[in-house]
């Protein structure tokens, strides 16, 4: 009985984040309340730790687990991430309010972008930093260059 093993696992992408934070259990609450992900697995390890776990959000992938130090699996500092998750949705200012519901900090309110999206940018209380994204102009490189200056020059971009 032989088959063929694809590459990539049937639902994943070319590229899957993989998070750790301290807490993971309860980021996974979290993430279901903010985002309305849907947890796929999740291996327990010692003391109710995370393991590992598989979260989707809308048709993405990702995987969560806890701090474990001693292999190297370390979570954002108190300073945060540099990494910024971005997810799009169809409604951003609804999801951006939902996750402040469920006890994210916003950093910048959802607001009309010179690159056409509508924009806003969370930390979950994890210290991943998150942005929350609706696409609303279809725009070429130089359209969005051209207003890219001007935000500039104006001091207006965020």
């Amino acid at each position: 009985m032989s088959h063929t093993v694809k590459p990539i696992p049937e639902g994943f992408r070319t590229l899957t984040p993989a998070i750790v934070c301290r807490g993971a259990a309860d980021a996974i609450t979290f993430y279901q309340k903010a985002f309305g992900a849907e947890v796929l697995t999740r291996m327990e390890g010692p003391g109710g730790t995370i393991m590992h776990a598989e979260l989707r959000i809308g048709d993405s992938i990702f995987m969560l687990s806890d701090e474990f130090i001693e292999y190297g699996a370390v979570g954002p500092s108190e300073n945060g991430s540099p990494v910024t998750l971005c997810l799009y949705v169809a409604d951003c200012d609804a999801v951006f309010q939902q996750a402040i519901d469920a006890g994210a900090t916003a950093k910048m309110p959802p607001a009309d972008q010179f690159w056409g999206d509508r924009y806003g940018k969370l930390a979950d209380p994890f210290g991943h930093s998150w942005s929350v994204a609706t696409h609303i102009k279809d725009m070429t490189d130089e359209e969005v260059a051209a207003a890219a200056a001007e935000a500039m020059s104006a001091g207006g971009a965020q």
